[in-house]
């Protein structure tokens, strides 16, 4: 059974993420996120701290010159990087739905003065968008339509006139509507917002990795070989469905 991809897996999608190598003297990982010629180091720092690290190799890649007047201004703008890309990995690791999403998701929405129309998680295109805006989520300069548009293909194996950037601006809209995005000052490019992406994250959780692989091993009984070295997740799984096939019966339900 599949499980949830690691953060590491949803990184290596949009960036290029590089294992520097562990020390042995030390017992130190290194991992390196570059997002052109900017970069995130990753790595332990004794048994307790872990250290990220923010590394600009050309400042051409930050907006608004590279005099040494404006020196402290770039600080600040890598200490933002620093934190939205601290934020981001919380949200991806610990999705939140609130009670009333589910509801609200299909409802038509009003951008700025255009009307725009709801989010239906069960369509197979917007749950790729999501999916895409997820993966897109940690770069610090935020993600336009047509890097949206590319990723949606990516994941699909679509071709451009399937999906280019003009529909994934609808889509973008429709998840602005919902205050799952926002753009980026008057820029076309857009960005989540913290509680936008931590519900992204669990909608897709909780549908491909707990209700539909639930439902499919509900219906019926099937003799699966014990696994010697269960994790808990795996024993997780195996009590929900016995729950749930017990569940289905007494509601006169067939999965």
């Amino acid at each position: 059974m599949s499980l949830p991809r690691t953060v590491a897996e949803v990184l290596a999608d949009h960036v290029t993420l590089e294992v520097e190598g562990i020390d042995r003297t030390y017992d130190v990982t290194v991992f390196k996120v570059h997002y052109g010629k900017l970069t995130l180091k990753i790595y332990s720092k004794g048994e307790r701290v872990l250290r990220i690290e923010v590394i600009v190799n050309n400042t051409k890649e930050l907006p608004g010159g590279r005099s040494l007047d404006r020196f402290p201004k770039i600080v600040v703008r890598l200490k933002e990087i620093l934190e939205r890309f601290l934020d981001l990995l919380y949200c991806l690791d610990a999705g939140f739905i609130g009670e009333d999403l589910l509801e609200r998701l299909p409802a038509p929405s009003v951008v700025r003065a255009t009307r725009v129309g709801g989010v239906n998680i069960e369509q197979v295109r917007m749950r790729r968008v999501v999916e895409g805006v997820v993966e897109l989520s940690t770069s610090p300069t935020g993600f336009s339509a047509s890097e949206l548009a590319a990723r949606v293909r990516a994941i699909n194996g679509l071709p451009k006139s399937e999906y280019g950037a003009r529909r994934a601006a609808y889509d973008i809209k429709k998840l602005r509507g919902k205050g799952f995005l926002i753009r980026r000052g008057k820029s076309r490019r857009y960005e989540p917002v913290v509680e936008g992406l931590r519900a992204m994250t669990a909608l897709l959780v909780v549908r491909e990795k707990v209700i539909r692989p639930l439902v499919a091993a509900s219906g019926k009984v099937v003799s699966r070989p014990k696994l010697k070295n269960q994790t808990r997740i795996d024993r997780r799984y195996e009590t929900l469905r016995d729950t749930m096939r017990l569940l289905f019966q007494d509601l006169g339900l067939a999965a």
